[in-house]
C-alpha cells in the first residue's frame, strides 16, 4: 500500500492510499514510501491545515470499517470546523448509543481528516484521543482551528 510520510507540529504523520483514496492517517513515519497523486494532494492539504490555510479536507477516502462506523464517520466530517458535538449528541442523530459512538469514532483510521477530535465528553469535558498526545493532541487540533476560523471572520 503506497505511503507518504509529512512532517507536522505534531511530529511525522504517514497518509497511505489504496485505488486513489485515502485509507489511512497514522502518527509516526511509514516504511512504504511512495508518492502518488492521491497522497501528494493529502500531505498538501495537511500541510495547508496545520499552516492555518485550510479548516477542511476535498480528498478521496475509503477509510475501512462496517456500515455503521462508516455513518459515525460520516457524521464526524459534518461538524464544523473548531466546533464539537458530544458523543451523546451524536448518538441521537444517528439512533444509537453513545458508548457505540465512541467506539467509532476511537476506530477512526483517518484522525485529522476524518475529524474525531472534534466529539467530546458529557458536560464539554475534553475526553481521551488516541493519536499523538492524546488529550494534548485534541486540544492542539482544536485550538488550530478555531483560530483559522475566527482569523476568517466565522467563529465567535
Amino acid at each position: 500500500m503506497p505511503q507518504l510520510s509529512l512532517l507536522s507540529p505534531l511530529g511525522p504523520l504517514t497518509v497511505s492510499e489504496e485505488d486513489g483514496a485515502i485509507v489511512a492517517l497514522d502518527w509516526g513515519r511509514g516504511r512504504d514510501q511512495q508518492e502518488t497523486p492521491a497522497l501528494r494532494e493529502a500531505a498538501d492539504q495537511l500541510q495547508d491545515y496545520f499552516d492555518a490555510r485550510r479548516a477542511t479536507f476535498d480528498l478521496p477516502l475509503a477509510p475501512f470499517g462496517s456500515a455503521f462506523r462508516q455513518r459515525v464517520w460520516a457524521a464526524l466530517r459534518a461538524i464544523p470546523p473548531g466546533e464539537t458535538r458530544g458523543y451523546g449528541d451524536l448518538a441521537r442523530e444517528l439512533g444509537t448509543a453513545a458508548r457505540a459512538v465512541g467506539g467509532a469514532n476511537g476506530a477512526n483510521p483517518i484522525p485529522i481528516i476524518i475529524p474525531c477530535h472534534r466529539v467530546v465528553g458529557a458536560g464539554g469535558t475534553l475526553g481521551g484521543y488516541s493519536g499523538g498526545e492524546g488529550p494534548a493532541t485534541k486540544r492542539f487540533l482544536l485550538d488550530l482551528e478555531r483560530r483559522f476560523m475566527r482569523a476568517q471572520g466565522s467563529f465567535p
